[in-house]
């Protein structure tokens, strides 16, 4: 199963209720902190990994559309008639969600777990008669606020299925999608996808303009407990604190995890029959790294699964980003792609030396995710030792912080006419270094592989900035890097714009 198709079924759960009833009840109480969560990680850590419990088998032979004629009555969500600002929405187990969630609510220190309760679903009367048992329990959840104005509530957080999570800031639509941690991601053994097993949930207090919440994440390698402070808005920001335990030694680990879509854009549309120019969640990789460059990494569908590695030392930041937001780029007026949000990764404590690791995986359908891209430290995280880390995430519009440089705009590809080899297009913002004649401007065209020729900058009369384009001869080459800058007295007036080509 792919991320994408079990993330598209928790819009199905948005239902609103016809009558007031019931909200979830509460177990008894047990005293919290995280540094009792720490200790419990630390404790499980020490012990064998076991699975948790699956529910029955009538809940996991639920079809789509069988699981689609439920949903949750947003009238009896957590915190309903209160006057804080958040209300919380829970989802059925079943099909894809095989292996429940605990949810526990925490107020004044003491932590209560969230009963299941069937009751707080609305159902079709052609929806399947399930029975309930131990074994029953929530997926996940999703989060309400404020997002459009005093008491009324917008969804923009869920927490379902793996470590995956996912958000969106106001006015837009769900996208690209982060995880609690990525572990042999791309390798030839398999990737191995730790779960999110028990969730905390902080009572948000009146006024407070966040959320706060701790997972325990638990897979056969690592034990780890994460914390997020989550500000929905204009960008919804989540600062993480994660602690893990790893069981064993962790070589290919990626922290600070995103998992995207691409499809097609401007450089490989003629492999696609679709009336859409472009379909993705994102269209590149942004990297601030610790030398002080903005480098932009156009994604791509390749024919063969590609791992790009950029090495760093204590980076600024990296995210994958949607630069594409006029409705025209994609012509598509149910995905919505102009819509959805980019997501910015903004290091905190327990970075140091590693490269943001891009991972592209072939895709013949956008249901799938096919882009991958972390932070993979340069040492192994040793087991049996502690390692503890902070970052934040952004997730909106233009999240990145400001470089003083012109942004890389679309890129383009195609075939010389009239010459062996390809046209390369890339558009950059307008800039005030880019202003007036562009004479002056020194163009740094490479490749690793081929010749390149013909490098020369014209206005686009569109965007009001400037349009490099060159030819470049693969001369056999199975796979070329490109590498493009524009500069001014050896000032960078640009972002780095890095491409591969393959054959």
């Amino acid at each position: 199963m792919d991320r994408r198709t079990f993330m598209a079924l928790s819009a199905a759960f948005g239902g609103i209720g016809m009558a007031h009833a019931k909200t979830p009840e509460l177990g008894t109480g047990t005293p919290f902190s995280r540094a009792l969560l720490v200790g419990r990680a630390q404790q499980v850590a020490q012990s064998a990994y076991t699975p948790r419990q699956s529910v029955p088998q009538a809940w996991q032979d639920l079809s789509y559309d069988e699981y689609r004629l439920f949903w949750f009555d947003e009238q009896k969500a957590l915190w309903q008639d209160t006057d804080r600002p958040a209300r919380v929405d829970f989802f059925l187990p079943g099909l894809y969600f095989v292996r429940p969630v605990q949810v526990h609510v925490v107020e004044d220190g003491i932590a209560r777990t969230v009963a299941f309760d069937l009751s707080l679903f609305d159902r079709t009367d052609k929806a399947p008669g399930l029975a309930v048992d131990d074994s029953i329990g929530y997926s996940g959840f999703r989060l309400r606020g404020e997002l459009a104005g005093p008491g009324i509530f917008q969804e923009y957080a869920v927490f379902q299925g793996a470590s995956y999570f996912r958000a969106h800031a106001r006015g837009q639509v769900y996208g690209l999608s982060a995880r609690g941690l990525a572990l042999n991601t791309g390798d030839g053994q398999g990737e191995e996808f730790p779960d999110f097993t028990d969730f905390w949930l902080e009572a948000p207090q009146p006024g407070s303009p966040s959320v706060t919440l701790h997972a325990l994440l638990d897979s056969p390698s690592v034990v780890g407990i994460y914390s997020f402070v989550i500000h929905p808005g204009s960008a919804t920001t989540m600062q993480v604190r994660a602690t893990l335990f790893p069981r064993v030694d962790l070589a290919h680990v990626g922290i600070g995890p995103l998992t995207s879509m691409f499809l097609f854009d401007g450089t490989n549309r003629s492999r696609f029959n679709d009336f859409r120019p472009q379909v993705h969640d994102s269209d590149g990789l942004l990297i601030h790294n610790g030398a002080g460059e903005a480098l932009w990494r156009p994604l791509a569908n390749p024919r063969d699964l590609q791992v790009s590695s950029f090495v760093d030392e204590h980076p600024r930041g990296f995210g994958l980003m949607q630069r594409s937001r006029a409705f025209g780029d994609f012509a598509d007026l149910e995905a919505l792609y102009h819509q959805r949000p980019s997501l910015w990764v903004e290091p905190g404590e327990g970075w140091g030396k590693g490269s943001v690791t891009l991972v592209e995986i072939p895709a013949d359908k956008e249901i799938y995710d096919n882009i991958v891209a972390y932070w993979r430290p340069r040492a192994p995280l040793p087991a049996g030792q502690p390692h503890d880390m902070t970052y934040r995430l952004l997730w909106g519009d233009a999240v990145a912080p400001a470089a003083d440089v012109a942004m890389v705009g679309n890129t383009l590809m195609g075939a010389q006419a009239f010459a062996p080899g390809f046209t390369a297009v890339v558009d950059f913002s307008d800039h005030p270094g880019l202003a007036g004649d562009l004479d002056g401007v020194r163009i740094h065209v490479s490749s690793n592989a081929g010749t390149v020729s013909g490098a020369h900058l014209q206005r686009n009369p569109e965007t009001g900035g400037a349009r490099l384009g060159f030819g470049f001869d693969p001369q056999g080459a199975k796979a070329v890097e490109l590498r493009a800058q524009l500069t001014a007295k050896d000032v960078p007036l640009s972002e780095v714009w890095l491409y591969r080509w393959t054959a």
